[in-house]
């Protein structure tokens, strides 16, 4: 029976990728996002037989609960989730509003817990466990004018490791992802000179959203199965130097 896995932030950059990567390794697909066209490209290509989608702001637990939904009426289980959605500005500590710092929280650590919960109460707890990935930033980098996404994804990095020990006896594993500086439109947003950037990476590139996805595949994928708690880096080396320019993912 294929794996079924729920990729949120489903429809562009990395989480567009990973739901390619995991579809070619056999998975059906429930994927997630805010807006609808870059959801229908993505079903599209990979063919609605083996694509279901749901737009929505996955801060809302409504959503979040549907997302459970459209996944178990549709394929009738849940074997992967992978929490990608999540996003910031960028702004000096000292700029940050009360209600800055809550919205940049409540999508890249509360959203995902919600969903991380509801996805192993309603399946995995009972039905032989299940892969769950997180994608945060490098939690061993002080990144400049990301202290409030880098506080919540360091949180959802946190989650994983209790989780990994909380529900290991489920056959549950619970890790994260770290990119570095990945090519996305994502990033390109954020209007840095992507040419110096990669000057900075001891590999002399950027990396790819495909690489990114690969990781990501791997780590969902029955072959990593023992795999466990752990954040993997994926920067081409650039948290073992000392630069200090932004870290974007998204």
């Amino acid at each position: 029976m294929s794996r079924v896995a729920i990729v949120t932030g489903g429809g562009t950059g990395i989480g567009r990728a990973t739901a390619l990567a995991l579809h070619r390794d056999g998975c059906r697909l429930v994927i997630a996002g805010r807006r609808v066209e870059p959801l229908e490209e993505v079903q599209a290509e990979v063919g609605e037989a083996d694509c279901a989608m749901l737009a929505g702001d996955i801060r809302e637990t409504e959503v979040a609960d549907a997302l459970v939904d459209v996944a178990l009426d549709r394929f009738g289980r849940i074997d992967v989730l992978v929490n990608n959605a999540g996003g910031q500005f960028m702004a000096p500590a000292e700029d940050i509003t009360p209600n800055g710092w809550r919205a940049v929280r409540r999508l890249n650590l509360d959203a995902p817990w919600y969903l991380t919960q509801q996805v192993a109460k309603r399946w995995m707890i009972s039905n032989g466990g299940g892969r769950i990935v997180s994608v945060v930033l490098c939690p061993t980098r002080g990144i400049p004018g990301m202290v409030h996404s880098s506080a919540a994804r360091a949180g959802t990095e946190a989650v994983a490791r209790v989780l990994s020990v909380e529900w290991g006896k489920y056959d549950i594993g619970v890790v994260c992802v770290a990119p570095g500086w990945i090519e996305t439109e994502g990033m390109k947003q954020y209007g840095d000179d992507l040419a110096e950037l990669a000057k900075l990476v001891p590999m002399q590139r950027l990396g790819s959203a495909e690489e990114v996805a690969d990781t990501i595949a791997f780590l969902a994928s029955p072959k990593a199965r023992y795999i466990t708690g752990q954040t993997i880096v994926i920067d081409g080396g650039i948290d073992n130097t000392h630069t200090s320019a932004p870290g974007i993912t998204a």
